[in-house]
């Protein structure tokens, strides 16, 4: 556990609005961070062109354009939350996220309490890391959150079961994967769109996973080690106890058995190769809250299976239980052939990074 502090962070954020758009006219999502691109260029975070206020289609002169290959032909998506920046001192991808303070009073000062030393450095600190808080103009309860550009957390796939070990809300820095990062939109494409983006492994090049979205979070004194909280039903809708009851609860065991259903839905119903991981995952989802592992004997179970796994169990391929006959014959050759030069240059098992990265 970090010194001094529990949190929980139960859950997902509120829906996103659903908005529509087009390639070659802004939706609603878009006109509001077009509106406001020239302030923001002004705080040092520049967005792409398709955002500038004078914006004209690069292709609308084409005849037949490839529109898969045109940068600025990629909207933003169904929200109109978070959007991607480039951070103009250095050239760091940055996501900057819209938050209201008043719908989400505490995200603020819990993103800036995990981002702040001594916790900010801490080893075991997972949280995302804040960069900047910008308070929006005219807009009282608004504030804009200036993140890492992170990745979701499983792709690239896992490719071992040492690799392993980590939904919405978690992601990993992308850097040590991505040489040359990606197109935030599309990303499995290079940043111009030109060609898939290049990606190592994990066990060559090993990340660090961090939680994400305090909108629903909570800060708990050590003092209160059992706070009760109504009940905040996030995208998970299958947790026991909310299905019966609208009561105060203990939120910590709840988010056990968050944890514990996302490794069962993506990794012990997708894949082959962690059934280790079923009876402490079947402890974490015990329909009784207070018969779940708290978080420090959840993490040491998982220690003493890790420890108890041969480096030829760890190293071995980790297998989608959809994969097709001939993928799983291409793959395991492949990856007989990595695997022995992943011994031979002496690359860990468990990727572990050897420096946390920075962002400030």
């Amino acid at each position: 556990m970090l010194p001094d502090t529990q949190t929980t962070s139960s859950g997902t954020s509120v829906s996103e609005t659903h908005i529509t758009h087009t390639r070659d006219q802004l939706g609603l999502a878009e006109v509001y961070w077009r509106d406001r691109q020239v302030w923001l260029e002004a705080q040092g975070y520049m967005l792409r062109p398709r955002y500038h206020p004078n914006w004209v289609p690069s292709w609308k002169d084409k005849s037949n354009p490839d529109l898969f290959r045109i940068e600025d032909s990629r909207t933003l998506g169904k929200g109109d939350r978070v959007i991607d920046a480039t951070r103009i001192s250095d050239g760091q991808m940055v996501m900057l996220k819209r938050i209201s303070t008043q719908a989400h009073p505490f995200e603020v000062e819990i993103t800036k309490y995990f981002s702040t030393e001594p916790l900010s450095s801490h080893p075991r600190n997972h949280s995302v890391p804040l960069i900047d808080v910008l308070r929006v103009p005219d807009e009282d309860d608004t504030v804009i959150l200036v993140m890492p550009l992170l990745h979701r957390y499983e792709t690239p796939r896992f490719l071992t079961v040492g690799e392993d070990c980590m939904n919405l809300n978690i992601m990993m820095d992308p850097k040590p994967l991505f040489p040359d990062m990606y197109h935030p939109i599309s990303v499995r494409m290079k940043k111009d769109l030109s060609g898939t983006a290049k990606h190592y492994t994990r066990t060559a090049h090993p990340v660090k996973y961090y939680f994400i979205d305090f909108g629903i979070s909570r800060k708990y004194s050590p003092d209160n080690p059992h706070p009760l909280e109504p009940p905040i039903r996030g995208g998970d809708k299958t947790v026991p106890e909310f299905q019966r009851s609208h009561q105060p609860r203990d939120p910590f065991p709840t988010d056990i058995y968050y944890l514990g259903n996302l490794i069962r839905e993506d990794f012990l119903e997708k894949t082959i190769g962690v059934e280790f991981m079923a009876p402490l995952v079947a402890d974490m989802m015990q329909a009784d809250p207070s018969k779940r592992p708290t978080i420090d004997e959840v993490v040491q179970r998982f220690e003493d299976i890790r420890r108890s796994l041969r480096w030829w169990k760890l190293r071995s391929r980790l297998i989608e239980k959809r994969e097709l006959g001939y993928l799983i014959t291409f793959r395991s050759v492949k990856h007989y052939i990595r695997t022995v030069a992943y011994v031979l240059t002496l690359k860990s098992a468990v990727p572990t990074p050897r420096t946390w990265p920075s962002y400030i």
